[in-house]
Parts: C-alpha cells; structure tokens; sequence
C-alpha cells in the first residue's frame, strides 16, 4: 500500500468509494450522491489548502482521507475537521490507519495542533441497519477522545442519529503558536 495525494483525476475511484456511504448508511449525512463535476470542486477547493490523500494498491484506490477547515475565523485557524473512508471490501485491513497516520504527520508539519472528527453516533444499546459505532471505535484506537454528544441531529433513512465530536491533540498549545502554513502540506 502507497499514500499518495489525491488529483482531480482520481474523481471517479473517489466517488466510487463514497456513494455507498451515502447510499446505504448514515456515516454520511448528504442524501445524494455528489456529481462528479461537484466532487471535483471539492477535491480542488480541500487540496489547495489542505491534505487530501488516498491509499493505493496494486494501481487501486482503496480509501482516502483529508482535513478541511474546522470553523471559518481566524482564531480556530490551528484546529481542522478529518475525514476518511474505506472501501468496502477493505475496511480492518489497516488503510484507514495508515491513512491517518500520514494525514496527521502531514497537518503537524503545517503546524496544526487539534484534530477534530464529527461522526454519527448510536448511543446506548440502539442498534441500526444503517449505523455501526466502527468509526467512535476506530478514532478512539487512533487516540481521539469523545469531546461532545449531540443528539437527534441528523435525519436519515427515517431515523433520527445522534452526533458525536472526537478530538485529539498533535501539538503543545502556547501563548505564541507558530503560524498555520496552509497550501504547504506533502507527505513523506
């Protein structure tokens, strides 16, 4: 398996892994599939900006992962969003942790200090056809913890779901953090 970065090219593998989130669960909370001229915009908009990269094998995309911009004032400008996704048949098989080692390596280098996750949330004993608790689990093994529930949030397949926010810290915060290098990321 290589990570690389993500092109506008890769559009299609992108999307392809992404619909059946879309589709057939409730990890993501967009109803329809993006076009692929949508999808394109996204990658260019992230990427220009921040980390956006994949995991290859054997000339495959079989995941991606990416950060964008946590909230839009200055002062959050050392905290972003991650994301990844996994292609079906290759989830447990450790892309997404390979994928997030890179990407976190990669934001610490930019000078990023929080890493945040915003994930749909089963709480308690609820079970759903649409929902696991895999993606709470997987952050938790990549050592985020569980900052906030908010519940009821998102409606999907006629199910209410709640959301959880995850943090973790890739700096020491001081009274004078160096400045976010944004548009300079690469990966080793």
């Amino acid at each position: 398996m290589t990570i690389e970065k993500v092109s506008e090219e890769d559009v299609s593998q992108l999307l392809s892994i992404y619909a059946p989130y879309v589709e057939k669960t409730a990890i993501s909370f967009e109803y329809e599939i993006p076009s692929l001229e949508e999808f394109r915009g996204r990658i260019r908009d992230i990427s220009s900006k921040f980390p956006y990269i994949k995991a290859v094998i054997d000339g495959e995309i079989v995941g991606y992962a990416y950060a964008t911009t946590f909230k839009g004032r200055k002062a959050y400008d050392w905290s972003v969003e991650t994301t990844v996704y996994v292609r079906e048949d290759c989830k447990r098989g450790g892309v997404g942790r390979k994928l997030y080692d890179v990407l976190e390596k990669s934001l610490k280098d930019m000078g990023i200090l929080n890493v945040n996750a915003c994930i749909a949330y089963l709480d308690g004993d609820r079970t759903d056809d649409n929902l696991t608790n895999d993606s709470c689990r997987f952050h938790e093994k990549m050592g985020y913890r569980i900052v906030g529930i908010f519940h009821d949030s998102g409606y999907k397949f006629g199910k209410w779901y709640d959301m959880i926010w995850m943090e973790k810290m890739l700096g020491e915060h001081n009274d004078k953090p160096g400045a976010v290098r944004f548009g300079e990321w690469d990966i080793d």
